[in-house]
């Protein structure tokens, strides 16, 4: 990964999250995260993921998102002024779940060791 698409991706990030806490409204007590950005080399396309709290809120704050997609994109298109602008994408993070996982796995050899 490039030096420029690195800071690609953490502008992008920084963007979006500010965007997402002020501009869509989630239910009370619902936590969203921008994990990561992974922007491709040709700047064409940008996967965002996203953690959710609590976890069985996923999907329904994943569908809400896509479908402010056009407009979460247009506010990132303004605020970020750059060419080519990323088509963002938004994905739930799976990664960091499985990290949680094996977390909890490893604490409870701990304690049963």
């Amino acid at each position: 990964m490039t030096e420029r698409i690195k800071k690609v991706n953490e502008l992008i990030k920084r963007e979006l999250s500010q965007i997402i806490l002020r501009e869509i409204d989630f239910p009370k007590g619902v936590l969203a995260t921008i994990t990561r950005v992974e922007t491709s080399p040709n700047l064409i396309q940008a996967k965002i993921y996203i953690s959710v709290l609590p976890e069985n809120k996923t999907i329904n704050v994943l569908k809400s998102l896509s479908q402010k997609i056009y407009s979460i994109q247009q506010l990132l298109n303004k605020r970020l002024k750059m060419r080519p602008m990323p088509k963002i994408e938004i994905m739930e993070e799976k990664e960091t779940k499985e990290a949680g996982r094996i977390e909890e796995i490893l604490e409870k050899i701990k304690k049963d060791g």
